[in-house]
C-alpha cells in the first residue's frame, strides 16, 4: 500500500492544500477528477498526493508535497494548478487554497514521520488567526499538541503546520480508527483544557473534520476505467454505516 510520509524536520518541503466544497450529487465524480489532477501536478514537480474525503461535511481536500521554492515560482506554480483544475471547478468550488510549512510532530512509534495510507482516518484542526499572532499562536498549539498526544489512545502520528500565504495553524492526527477519534471527539474535558491556551489570540475561524484518505498518489489511476457502479454502491455502503452509528 502506498503511504504517504511527512518529515517533521525537513525545512526544505512544502506542502499545499486546496479545498473544494462539492456540486455535484455523486462527490466520488469530483474524487476521480482530483486523481487525475494529481497525475498532472507530477508533471509540476509535486512528490506526493493525496485526497481527503470529509465523513460528515460537505469538504474535498487535494494534499501536495513540493520541494521549497521562492515566492515567485510558488505564484506560479499555484497559477499554473488552478489552470489545470478546469474540469474539477465544474464539480466543485474551491473555497480555499494555501501553502504550509510541517514545524512540528509527533508519532506513536517513535519516528520523525507522520505517515497516512488510503483508507485511514485524520481528522484536522484549522484556526485562521491575524498576521501579528501567527507566531505566537503556532507556539501554544504546539503545547496543546504535545501535551495531549501521549494521552490519546488510539492516535498513530500527528502534525502541527504553519500557514504561509493564509495566516493559519492546522493540525492534523492520524487515527488507528474511527472509533477511537469519536472517543476523543465526545469526551467533554478536551475543549476544557484548550480553551486557556488559545483565548487570549485573536481568532477568525476555527474549523474541526474528520476525513477519510480517499487517495493517496502512486495508484495507477492513468488508464484505469472509471466505475460508476462500484463507487455508487460503496457511497450507499457508508451511508448505511453512518446511519447506524
Amino acid at each position: 500500500m502506498v503511504t504517504c510520509c511527512v518529515d517533521f524536520n525537513n525545512k526544505e518541503l512544502e506542502i499545499s492544500f486546496f479545498v473544494f466544497k462539492p456540486t455535484v450529487v455523486i462527490v466520488d465524480h469530483l474524487i476521480h477528477e482530483l486523481k487525475q489532477f494529481s497525475s498532472c501536478a507530477e508533471n509540476l514537480g509535486c512528490m506526493q498526493s493525496s485526497i481527503f474525503k470529509s465523513i460528515h461535511g460537505n469538504m474535498i481536500i487535494w494534499y501536495g508535497a513540493w520541494q521549497k521554492r521562492s515566492n515567485d515560482d510558488k505564484d506560479k506554480l499555484t497559477a499554473d494548478l488552478q489552470s489545470m483544475l478546469t474540469n474539477v471547478t465544474t464539480m466543485g468550488i474551491l473555497v480555499e487554497h494555501n501553502f504550509l510549512n510541517a514545524y512540528a510532530g509527533e508519532s506513536r512509534d517513535g519516528t520523525l514521520i507522520a505517515k497516512f495510507s488510503t483508507g485511514d482516518i485524520i481528522s484536522m484542526n484549522s484556526i485562521l488567526t491575524t498576521t501579528k499572532d501567527l507566531n505566537d499562536l503556532c507556539y501554544a498549539v504546539l503545547a496543546i499538541f504535545r501535551s495531549r498526544f501521549t494521552q490519546i489512545e488510539g492516535k498513530t502520528s500527528g502534525l502541527c503546520l504553519k500557514g504561509q500565504m493564509l495566516p493559519t495553524v492546522v493540525c492534523i492526527h492520524v487515527w488507528k480508527s474511527l472509533q477511537f477519534c469519536y472517543s476523543w471527539i465526545l469526551n467533554p474535558d478536551y475543549r476544557k483544557w484548550m480553551v486557556p491556551y488559545l483565548e487570549n489570540f485573536s481568532i477568525n475561524i476555527m474549523k474541526y473534520d474528520i476525513f477519510r484518505v480517499v487517495y493517496v498518489s502512486g495508484h495507477n489511476i492513468v488508464n484505469l476505467p472509471y466505475n460508476y457502479n462500484v463507487d455508487m454502491l460503496e457511497n450507499e455502503e457508508e451511508s448505511k454505516q453512518k446511519h447506524v452509528m
